[in-house]
C-alpha cells in the first residue's frame, strides 16, 4: 500500500499543473463574454467544458508510451476517414467536410482530429529515429513531409484551406524545432517564392481569391463591424448596455470567430492586451517544456506542436478581426464558443500531461517501477 501511495505521489509530481492553471483565466473570461451575448450559448459552453474535461482525462489515462503501436493505426484510420469525406461526406454551405455517424444524425469532422494524429505520428517517427546534431537530411525530411502533406491536400480539397494551412504550418514548425538542415529550408523557400504566382492563379478557388481581394481592398461587412466594435471600446471598454455593436447584433458571429471584437468592445485595449499576454505566456511555457525535454522527442513534438497551434489560431483570428488578415473560419483557441476546439485541445493537453507524468515509464514496466521507488 505504501508503495502504491509513493507511486501515485510521484506521478502527481510530474504533472504540469501550471499549464492547466494558465487556461483557467481564458475559460472564465470566455464564459463571461458568451453569457453576456446569450445565456443559452453559455449553457452549451458549460456542457462543452464537461465534455472537454472527460476527453482530457481519457487521453491522460491512455498509456501512450506503452501502446505506441496505436499511433500509426490511429493516423491511418483518421486518414481513411478524411479520404472518405470525398465520397460520403455531408455538404454544408458548399463545403464537404463532415461525415455523418449512421443512425445517430451526428457528424464528425476528420480534418480536426487529424491535427492530433499528425503530431502523434511525427513524435512516433522522430522518437525512433532522432535527428543528428546538424538536423535531418532530405531523405528523412521527405518521409516526415509525407505524413503532413497527404492530409493537407485532402483537407484543402474539401475545401478547407484554412484548416489545411494550420496543419501544414504546425507540422513544419515542429520539424523546424526538431532540426532540419538549413539548406533544405532555403531550397523550399526559394521554390515557394517562385511558385507563388502559379499557386495563386491555378491553386486557389474563386471564393478564396475574393477573400484576399477583400483583405487588400475594401474590408468585408464582418470586418468593418468588428473594427467599429473594437474602436468603440477605447482603452477601458464599455458597459454591457452600451456595447451596441454586439447587443444590437451589428457584429456577426460575435460569440465565435469575432469574439475578440466583443472582448475589445467590453474591456477595451487593456482587456485585449491582457488576453494576448495570457496566450503568449501559455505559448512560451509550452515551448519551454519542449526545450526542457530536448531528448524526449514525444514531449518535444507534442508541446511545440500545441504551441504552434495556439500561436497560429490566435494570430490569424486576432489579425482577422482588426482587418490585417483575410477572414477565415479559425476560432480563438479555447476561447471562442464551440465544442470542437475545446475537445481537440483537451485531448492534446491530456496526451501531453500523460507523456510528462509517465516520462520515466512509471507503471508501464515493472523494472522502472522498482528502480524509481525509494529504498
Amino acid at each position: 500500500m505504501n508503495n502504491w501511495f509513493q507511486f501515485d505521489r510521484r506521478i502527481l509530481q510530474q504533472l504540469n499543473f501550471i499549464l492547466i492553471l494558465q487556461l483557467i483565466p481564458l475559460f472564465i473570461l470566455s464564459s463571461y463574454l458568451v453569457y453576456e451575448i446569450r445565456e443559452s450559448l453559455f449553457q452549451k459552453q458549460i456542457i462543452y467544458y464537461g465534455i472537454a474535461a472527460v476527453t482530457f482525462f481519457v487521453a491522460f489515462l491512455i498509456p501512450w508510451r506503452k501502446f505506441q503501436w496505436l499511433i500509426p493505426l490511429a493516423y491511418w484510420i483518421n486518414l481513411i476517414l478524411l479520404l472518405s469525406v470525398e465520397f460520403f461526406g455531408k455538404k454544408v454551405l458548399g463545403a464537404q467536410r463532415w461525415l455523418e455517424i449512421p443512425f445517430t444524425g451526428l457528424t464528425i469532422q476528420p480534418s480536426e482530429f487529424i491535427k492530433i494524429t499528425v503530431l502523434l505520428m511525427l513524435g512516433y517517427i522522430i522518437s525512433r529515429t532522432p535527428p543528428p546534431s546538424d538536423g535531418y537530411n532530405w531523405k528523412m525530411f521527405t518521409k516526415l513531409s509525407f505524413y503532413i502533406l497527404i492530409p493537407f491536400l485532402l483537407i484543402a480539397k474539401e475545401p478547407d484551406l484554412g484548416t489545411g494551412l494550420v496543419l501544414l504550418l504546425t507540422g513544419y514548425g515542429v520539424l523546424f524545432i526538431i532540426g532540419i538542415k538549413a539548406k533544405i529550408w532555403m531550397t523550399i523557400l526559394l521554390i515557394l517564392g517562385l511558385a507563388a504566382p502559379i499557386i495563386y492563379t491555378h491553386g486557389l478557388k474563386p471564393y478564396q481569391k475574393q477573400r484576399i481581394a477583400n483583405f487588400i481592398g475594401e474590408p468585408s461587412y464582418h470586418v468593418q463591424q468588428s473594427m467599429i466594435a473594437i474602436g468603440s471600446g477605447g482603452m477601458e471598454g464599455q458597459d454591457q448596455e452600451e456595447a451596441t455593436q454586439t447587443q444590437l447584433k451589428f457584429l456577426p458571429v460575435s460569440s465565435t470567430d469575432f469574439i475578440f471584437a466583443y472582448l475589445g468592445e467590453r474591456f477595451g485595449f487593456t482587456g485585449m492586451m491582457v488576453t494576448i499576454a495570457l496566450y503568449i505566456a501559455l505559448i512560451l511555457h509550452l515551448m519551454y517544456i519542449a526545450m526542457n525535454n530536448a531528448k524526449d522527442y514525444f514531449v518535444k513534438v507534442l508541446s511545440s506542436g500545441i504551441a504552434f497551434l495556439f500561436f497560429i489560431y490566435m494570430t490569424v483570428n486576432i489579425l482577422m478581426t482588426i482587418g490585417l488578415a483575410p477572414v477565415v473560419g479559425l476560432p480563438l483557441p479555447m476561447f471562442s464558443h464551440g465544442g470542437t476546439s475545446f475537445i481537440i485541445f483537451s485531448i492534446l493537453f491530456g496526451i501531453l500531461e500523460n507523456l510528462l507524468a509517465f516520462r520515466f515509464y512509471f507503471m508501464y514496466n515493472s523494472d522502472s517501477k522498482i528502480t524509481m521507488m525509494k529504498k
